[in-house]
């Protein structure tokens, strides 16, 4: 699992990513701005600037603005499948990121690439399966994403406490937990299965610094269970929380509709209309099962410290011993 210091955490994530604590925030998209990413650095985790919503220009700004207010490690997240994936990777290279998680998609495609520049390489992936292909192509570390998690989910829909402890024993690289992840205790129950560290999404969205709205942030804390609900199975899964737009979505499933008539129905830039432009009833609203514990809005540093400080003293707890 690691060693406890007096300055955070010794592990092969920690070691890897030069950070304090092994807790990264995802690369959401219309949420992980720079702002959001230099916090959590500052906070001694690993902020992530999420590409997927950004053309490459703004890309480049969010980057730059990232090494102005952070001397930290930081990380951008690439969707593999992104159109403009090369002016993505080049402005990267250009701009000397210290670390890249990429997602949907073949790592193989752009890891050789990435480390021939000096350049730490995470991968994304939702199976022990994949968690292999993704050693085989060569990147540093992997991402074990449970079904938990927020926004576009795998096919296998396997849970994060089953998924653990397959992809540990499918890969001898550093892993890191996903979904269903925002409490200390959770982050000491993946570590026990043999995660080196966590990646939390959702708890993040409801900080000042995300760049989502604060009508989607309201959405998020007003979260009770049962609240999210992954849909669209016949496009590409998504965890989101039910509004009138995934009632739409469920009234056309319920009818028949094919993969075209549902690709219409979600048509373009619904993720932005609902979670970065606020329209909670019409826009798309991608966020994990985990939510509805999350109960105010906070600092991403006080987040940090929290899930942080949690973590040691369940650790630090010893289990009480009965005849």
């Amino acid at each position: 699992m690691g060693i406890f210091t007096d300055n955070g955490f010794d592990n092969r994530v920690t070691r890897l990513y030069g950070i304090q604590y092994p807790i990264i925030q995802a690369g959401m998209i219309w949420a992980s701005g720079w702002r959001l990413a230099a916090a959590v650095s500052n906070a001694g985790g690993l902020g992530i600037i999420g590409a997927g919503s950004m053309y490459p220009d703004v890309l480049r700004e969010h980057i730059q603005k990232c090494k102005q207010a952070t001397n930290k490690p930081y990380a951008v997240n690439v969707p593999l499948l992104y159109p403009d994936i090369d002016k993505l990777m080049a402005i990267i290279i250009e701009e000397q990121v210290p670390i890249v998680f990429t997602s949907a998609g073949n790592p193989k495609t752009w890891t050789a690439t990435l480390k021939e520049k000096g350049i730490i390489v995470t991968h994304v992936v939702s199976s022990a399966k994949f968690a292999r292909k993704c050693q085989d192509a060569g990147v540093d570390a992997v991402v074990a994403e449970g079904f938990e998690a927020g926004g576009h989910n795998g096919r296998e829909e396997t849970t994060t406490l089953c998924l653990i402890p397959s992809a540990r024993e499918a890969v001898t690289i550093p892993l890191i937990a996903a979904g269903g992840i925002g409490t200390g205790r959770a982050m000491y129950a993946v570590m026990a299965l043999g995660a080196e560290g966590v990646q939390m999404g959702s708890r993040f969205v409801a900080t000042p610094e995300a760049s989502s709205s604060e009508a989607f942030k309201s959405a998020v804390v007003a979260a009770n269970e049962g609240d999210t609900i992954v849909t669209l199975k016949k496009l590409t899964p998504v965890r989101l929380i039910k509004n009138k737009f995934y009632k739409s979505v469920e009234d056309a499933e319920n009818r028949g509709a094919g993969s075209e008539e549902l690709a219409e129905l979600l048509g373009r830039a619904r993720a932005k209309q609902g979670m970065f432009e606020g329209n909670t009833e019409d826009g798309e609203l991608e966020i994990g099962q985990v939510s509805s514990m999350i109960k105010e809005i906070k600092p991403a540093g006080e987040v940090v410290k929290e899930v942080w400080d949690e973590f040691v003293a369940t650790a630090r707890q010893p289990f009480e011993l009965r005849n």
